[in-house]
């Protein structure tokens, strides 16, 4: 399977976009070049694995995403997200989320 970068750099882009973040942010917090992830949004430069990964990292996304456009999810790391998303909430958040879950149950959506 070969490895199409204008897509990679488009689900990139998009990504970003999706996340309010600037091409400046992303630089950022992955220690690279604004010009550097400006040229592999526009296909002009091929990340490094480790550039890869840096950018799953602060884009909190797989590298399956971005190479591929599919993302890879198991029942277990969807329960391990929810839970890490959940230790973060206060007492009045986890009674609204149990409401939720609750009507998600009775409606069975």
């Amino acid at each position: 399977m070969e490895i199409n970068y204008a897509q990679l750099g488009k689900r990139i882009a998009l990504r970003r976009k999706t996340l309010n973040l600037t091409q400046d942010d992303v630089a950022e917090a992955t220690g690279l070049s604004n010009n550097h992830i400006s040229n592999i949004e526009n296909n002009h430069s091929i990340p490094s694995i480790d550039s890869l990964m840096k950018i799953c990292i602060a884009l909190d996304s797989t590298p399956d995403y971005f190479l591929l456009g599919a993302v890879r999810s198991t029942d277990e790391t969807l329960q391990g997200d929810i839970k890490e998303k959940i230790k973060l909430c206060g007492e009045k958040k986890l009674k609204l989320i149990d409401n939720f879950i609750t009507w998600v149950i009775d409606e069975q959506i």
